[in-house]
């Protein structure tokens, strides 16, 4: 293979990377040896039996006893000795283990009791992580030093696990601009490309590798001659700290002196000090859900303990807006979904779909928290202990009626009396169309809105987060403008905070739309919170008001584009 070699992306985190290349997924088929995959299925069926007992151990009997018998499954020697035989005839790995499991998982569909047919999903989800754990053993091992992670889908957790351990850049063959993973990306200043062509997996491990996300390219084994032609171009202060422009305490002011306060984006520590260290007056969205992508079960106490802790023990004294757990959209997890997409808990709670972001019932994860009966009074006593000493709020996401915050106000306020812990502020994510239109009607309900445009940009003009097509800028669409200034008048009658978290609060061109329509918190990703407040002291808020009345009257976002001046 003759290098260099080159491969466009989507830009969806811009930044300029120099490291190893780290090919996470190969093209290349699984290989192991019997014994190997005789190990795999020995190793599910312990993670799952250790799993059913940390839930036994939090009172959780029901889902402890479904998960074990998930553990039960992956032990069967009628399905894990049919895969160990036919490799060890010469078999391919993965061919071997989904004949296998395909044949058992027919058997019981094939039965008559409808509660046994259901086991063909739990036998299929053991072929699933059989291989996944194939594949992780086979995979080559992390570099030493700065490395390019290169996957098939990165996801968030990639991210943030590999965020302090020398991970550069990344380069995803799935996923858009408004995917998760491109999302935490940008909150660590981490550069990534996604779209790329697939045959970047086929790409030599252990070279070096230039990736120009500013460009959209992946460079693998750059010559001397391209290194200057493109870190020439890149503004090193874009992705440092800046000066302070107004104290450390997260507030901005823009040129006519409206104060806007401005807050970070959060999933892990490492952005949590990023944001504060470039001048985030605190948290405006801690996404909760994100270590828990691949869990086989709602969290424990103890496992949403150990998430928050260290994120909120960073935040004393600060604004720390918690969201609880949003299993949605691209962040469905295996007990959540089923083959189709759809899946239903392990208590039974209401299915999920992960199609185009909003409708309601559909993506949302909401209906499944509120049905479990131990998950969300355990995250919220976790919230509240963790949060002690924080300037606490709790926001809910996907809410689509005014009895989903009924019932966590009523969960939340019987949680704080049984801590003795005070009442945190309570509000709602405005994500879903029809929440954003009937906003008048949720405020005298809440303590703040908190607008999380990447959801309800995506649901008003039909994109899912993954499209290539969603971007942040598309907020600027006049239909999302007049969605966020209704919400934004809401707030001004019932006299309740309202803030955008989503990340066009940090893109150039809708930033003055949003400060014109009177939004006086955003939260940004916590890399870009010091290039946010630099935009802001630049504004004239007076102008952004007329700019954004202008907008409203357009039709479409190239008439907005137009319209808004560069910053």
């Amino acid at each position: 293979m003759n290098l260099p070699m080159r491969f466009r992306g989507l830009p969806v985190s811009e930044g300029i990377a120099l490291g190893t290349l780290h090919i996470a997924d190969t093209e290349t088929a699984v290989s192991a040896t019997p014994e190997e995959v005789g190990d795999a299925f020995a190793a599910v069926a312990a993670e799952r039996f250790a799993l059913a007992e940390r839930l036994r151990d939090a009172g959780r009997d029901q889902e402890a006893a479904i998960i074990e018998v998930g553990g039960l499954i992956a032990a069967d020697p009628l399905l894990a000795d049919p895969a160990v035989a036919a490799v060890r005839d010469g078999g391919d790995v993965a061919t071997a283990v989904r004949q296998a499991t395909e044949a058992q998982a027919a058997v019981l569909e094939a039965l008559a009791n409808p509660e046994m047919a259901e086991r063909a999903g739990d036998v299929r989800q053991v072929a699933h992580a059989v291989l996944d754990r194939l594949s992780q053993a086979g995979a080559a091992p992390r570099p030493a030093g700065d490395f390019i992670l290169v996957r098939r889908e990165v996801s968030p957790a990639d991210l943030i696990e590999l965020a302090e351990a020398g991970l550069v850049g990344a380069v995803s063959v799935a996923g858009g601009a408004s995917s998760h993973a491109a999302i935490i990306a940008r909150g660590l200043g981490v550069p990534m490309i996604a779209g790329t062509d697939p045959a970047v997996l086929a790409a030599p491990a252990g070279q070096r590798g230039l990736l120009d996300a500013d460009a959209g390219e992946l460079i693998v084994g750059p010559e001397t001659g391209d290194l200057p032609a493109v870190l020439a171009g890149h503004d090193p202060s874009q992705r440092q700290p800046g000066p302070g422009l107004a104290g450390s305490d997260g507030s901005a002011r823009t040129a006519d002196g409206r104060e806007i306060t401005v807050l970070c984006n959060v999933a892990s520590v490492a952005e949590t000090r990023r944001g504060l260290a470039t001048g985030a007056a605190g948290v405006g969205l801690l996404r909760t859900e994100i270590p828990f992508t691949e869990a086989l079960a709602w969290p424990t106490l103890a496992e949403d303990q150990a998430q928050l802790e260290p994120i909120l023990g960073l935040l004393a004294g600060r604004p720390a807006t918690v969201r609880l757990l949003d299993f949605s959209g691209d962040k469905i997890p295996p007990f959540l979904r089923d083959e189709a997409g759809v899946g239903s808990g392990p208590s039974g709670e209401a299915g999920l779909g992960s199609g185009p972001s909003g409708e309601a019932g559909v993506g949302s994860g909401l209906a499944a928290l509120l049905a479990h009966r131990t998950a969300l009074p355990d995250q919220l006593r976790a919230i509240l202990q963790a949060g002690r000493g924080t300037q606490l709020a709790v926001l809910i996401p996907m809410v689509s009626s005014l009895d989903e915050v009924r019932q966590v106000r009523d969960v939340l306020t019987k949680t704080a009396a049984a801590l003795g812990a005070a009442l945190p502020r309570l509000g709602i994510m405005v994500e879903l169309q029809a929440t954003a239109a009937a906003a008048a009607t949720f405020a005298p309900e809440v303590d703040f809105f908190s607008i999380g445009t990447n959801d309800l940009t995506g649901q008003v003009l039909g994109l899912d987060r993954r499209d290539p097509a969603a971007r942040p800028a598309l907020a600027a669409d006049p239909r999302v403008l007049a969605l966020i200034a209704r919400v934004a008048e809401a707030g001004r009658q019932a006299d309740i905070s309202v803030s955008v978290c989503g990340d066009s609060a940090a893109d150039p061109l809708v930033l003055p739309l949003l400060v014109g329509l009177g939004v006086n918190t955003l939260s940004v990703p916590a890399a870009r919170v010091q290039r946010v407040r630099t935009w802001l002291a630049g504004l004239d808020a007076s102008a952004c008001a007329a700019l954004a009345a202008a907008a409203l009257q357009a039709s479409t976002v190239d008439q907005v584009r137009e319209l808004v001046p560069p910053i």
